[in-house]
């Protein structure tokens, strides 16, 4: 939001610089974001002066350049080329100096130079009117009146104002701020904290008096019917009669030019200047296209066509409240006008309307629409229903003066049930502690005065009604806010003692868990990615079996369902990335999934991993290695051994499956509870997302593997005495035989000696029958009690030989 500095002395008269204005709107939450100097005329016309031509000579080689000398004062006598046709002599010209920059109304600026111009020395420029910003005519020089001083400074002629123009960051809460006077109420409250040396300098905050307004007759009465005031609980309007259409008057237009607004016409304009001067958004109607002399503000049937300014039909929502005349719609209420209710050229009488409209009514229509407007940004966040009728009699008089006619209506106001001021108490007590330091309490009487606030009690507790205009205060710590930003948090003192709390370690055991799986897979090379929790619906109903849960309000299309799978979204973190020539990734994720189940809505904590392209990165010393399954399930093992869960516990059951999502995966779960699923996500869908890698993902359900986490601790115990032995085994199985029936049942048939079960090769091909593979296990043997023997180690190698051939019909190539 763009705030113009000398705007804002309309309303106070302060000393302070821009910079140091600047830094007192930033000190009081109205971050001004950069300090922009402002020229009526681009560039200030910065070292322009008023020149005399004292002669004026053909150029000896070139017909259509002049040979020039110009007197620009103070004994000074430039030589210049001109080639503009009406250049003569005994003319007052505008002259740019060597080493003055111009800003032609097209192109970028440039700096005068000495040149020599076939030939002939040019010691500066004669400006035509569209080289230094003051037009578009190139057909000449500017040629001034005779009564121009030689020497003066341009901008002394041309009468060029300057100004600083603050770029405010905006937070959504502060609509009260959207304005000139609204930033200008803060500034106040300010600046009525900072001592002064004579209390004369300081003056009150003003509004603009409104003592010029009358009304001129009542010749053009427009009666105003509002059928839901639920939805409007407050609507005025006005007519004026005899309006002359036509540009603004150049102050007007230069208002609206420095915050970056394009005038229009005067009512245009002036409507405008109201909603940034007080915050209150106006509309103006050609009153002669107002059916039967009647506004009716109602809701129309769902569907209904409305053609609006830009040219565009639309179809309206039911919710949409519309601005209508006796037959038909003629504006979305709040939101955009519609195209045949517009001021135009040709318009002679107007009609004017000032209103409040409930925040969630135009919420809905600027989200169901897609329109965003200056009018639809302040109604939706709350506008000042105060300021309804002020805003309309001041536009009323604007009109007045600038376009002509004449007040023809009384004014109608139709507010038949006021907003009453909401009333809130402050305890001292309360206030002190929640600051960390004792408030004077006239101070804090003092700031909410300046802010609007109205005092009511103040004893052991101070009682406030809110202004209309902070929608924003509803509760006591709000109004502690309102209190230190304007006393200025830079001012809180420091306490001589820092206290700290210890937490309940049990309470912080998830959090702990986080951050030692965090710091794991940094140390492996991931990095954290948090995406948003929204995704589209079209893409969540092809790509999971879930059901989703739907925002009331979305934002967008592209956001207007919750995730029920975290790679929906982190898949466009993978995507961005690969676009970019990043090809080697790592992503780690915690975030929460959503989902809709019979007995409500269901939210879960996943930690969500991605790999792609190679397990390092490129090296001189090796060759690349592509990141395969194993890869990954390498580091969800690791997962569950860092928080105290064996993969080897008995209760965890792993499954080998594929689906719509998964080329391949494995899903490790406790009875009917999915702990974690990995794989290989399926070509589809990295399509659907534009991915041509493979991306390999892990999706382990947090909230139940950090509950059988805090349920295990780790144990110690001594380093074994006696030596492990090893014997190895080479088997040919079927090829539908997993690894984990064999871990299981070597274990299940050796329980007090088998320490540890490794695959060390794995061959299917040649020699080997169809349907069958041959493996090779390593089988690690240790009694902690003794050396174990040679016929004790053989017995236990035999039982394995007989189990694994009667129970998954293996043969044995060898035992060593």
């Amino acid at each position: 939001m763009r705030i113009s500095f000398n705007w804002l002395k309309e309303y106070q008269n302060f000393n302070t610089s821009p910079v140091e204005t600047a830094s007192l709107l930033t000190s009081c939450g109205l971050e001004v974001e950069s300090v922009e100097e402002y020229y009526s005329v681009p560039g200030g016309m910065k070292g322009l002066v008023i020149g005399h031509v004292l002669t004026c000579e053909k150029h000896p080689s070139v017909d259509r350049l002049s040979l020039t000398t110009v007197d620009i004062g103070n004994e000074e006598i430039k030589k210049i080329v001109c080639g503009a046709p009406n250049i003569k002599a005994g003319q007052k010209v505008v002259v740019a100096p060597v080493g003055t920059t111009v800003y032609p109304v097209s192109g970028t600026p440039f700096e005068i130079r000495n040149a020599k111009i076939r030939g002939e020395n040019s010691e500066g420029m004669i400006c035509a009117e569209d080289e230094i910003g003051l037009g578009i005519s190139h057909e000449g020089v500017l040629i001034l009146k005779d009564d121009a001083r030689i020497g003066s400074l341009a901008s002394d002629y041309f009468n060029v104002t300057s100004d600083y123009v603050f770029e405010i960051g905006l937070t959504p809460n502060r609509v009260d701020a959207a304005s000139h006077y609204g930033v200008a109420r803060d500034l106040n409250a300010v600046l009525d904290l900072i001592p002064s040396p004579s209390p004369k300098e300081k003056e009150a905050l003003r509004l603009v008096s409104l003592e010029k307004f009358s009304i001129d007759n009542t010749n053009l009465p427009i009666a105003i019917e509002v059928k839901d005031v639920v939805v409007c609980p407050r609507y005025c309007g006005i007519t004026v009669s005899g309006v002359v259409v036509a540009p603004s008057p150049k102050w007007l237009q230069q208002r609206l030019i420095s915050i970056g607004m394009h005038p229009a016409y005067n009512i245009v304009d002036i409507t405008n200047f109201v909603l940034h001067e007080c915050g209150q958004p106006l509309h103006a109607f050609d009153a002669d296209k107002i059916s039967g002399k009647k506004i009716i503000l109602q809701k129309l049937k769902e569907g209904t066509p409305f053609t609006t300014l830009d040219g565009k039909e639309r179809k309206l929502s039911a919710d949409d409240l519309m601005i209508c005349d006796a037959e038909k719609p003629m504006c979305i209420a709040g939101v955009f006008g519609g195209i045949n209710s517009g001021i135009t050229e040709a318009t002679k009488n107007i009609f004017i309307e000032s209103a409040f409209f409930s925040p969630e009514t135009i919420r809905k229509t600027v989200r169901y629409h897609g329109l965003h407007t200056d009018a639809s940004f302040r109604f939706e966040r709350g506008a000042d229903v105060s300021m309804a009728l002020y805003a309309l009699k001041r536009a009323a008089v604007l009109i007045r003066e600038i376009a002509g006619g004449k007040i023809s209506s009384d004014v109608t106001d139709v507010y038949p049930s006021p907003v009453q001021k909401r009333n809130i108490s402050l305890d001292w007590n309360y206030l002190n502690t929640l600051c960390g330091f004792e408030v004077d309490r006239k101070t804090a009487e003092n700031i909410l005065s300046s802010l609007g606030f109205e005092i009511k009690s103040s004893n052991s507790s101070l009682s406030v009604d809110v202004p209309h205009h902070k929608t924003d205060v509803v509760y006591s710590a709000d109004l502690v806010e309102e209190i230190l930003r304007i006393y200025g948090y830079n001012k809180i003192p420091m306490s001589k003692k820092i206290s700290i709390s210890f937490s309940d370690e049990k309470a912080n055991n998830t959090d702990r868990q986080k951050n030692n799986i965090s710091a794991y897979l940094s140390s492996c090379g991931f990095s954290e990615i948090m995406t948003n929790s929204l995704t589209a619906k079209q893409n969540t109903e092809k790509l999971s079996e879930k059901k989703i849960i739907p925002l009331l309000n979305p934002l967008s299309v592209e956001l207007d369902v919750m995730r029920t799978e975290m790679f929906l979204t982190g898949l466009e973190s993978v995507r961005y990335n690969l676009n970019r020539q990043q090809d080697d990734l790592k992503f780690f994720e915690f975030g929460k999934v959503y989902s809709k189940e019979n007995q409500g809505n269901r939210e879960e904590t996943r930690l969500a991993l991605y790999i792609t392209g190679n397990k390092n990165p490129h090296s001189w010393n090796s060759a690349p290695v592509s990141a395969d399954f194993f890869f990954l399930k390498a580091y969800v093992e690791n997962i569950f051994s860092r928080i105290g869960i064996q993969m080897k516990d008995g209760k965890l059951e792993t499954e080998n499956v594929s689906g719509n999502t998964y080329s391949y995966r494995t899903i490790i779960s406790l009875g009917k509870n999915i702990l974690v699923s990995y794989g290989l996500l399926n070509r589809a869908l990295l399509r659907s997302y534009d991915i041509d890698a493979l991306v390999f993902h892990a999706d382990l359900n947090w909230d139940s593997i950090s509950e059988m986490a805090s349920k295990h601790s780790v144990s110690f115990k001594e380093l074994p005495r006696f030596p492990h032995v090893k014997r190895d085994i080479s088997m040919i199985i079927d090829k539908a035989t997993s690894y984990a029936s064999i871990h299981e049942l070597a274990y299940s048939t050796e329980k007090n000696l088998l320490r540890d079960v490794n695959l060390f090769d794995l061959y299917e091909g040649e020699n080997i029958p169809a349907g069958k593979k041959s493996c090779a296990l390593s089988f690690y043997l240790r009694d902690d009690a003794k050396t174990l023997t040679d016929s004790e180690i053989d017995a236990v190698v035999n039982r394995f030989i007989n189990a694994f051939e009667k129970k998954l019909g293996a043969v044995v190539r060898k035992s060593v």
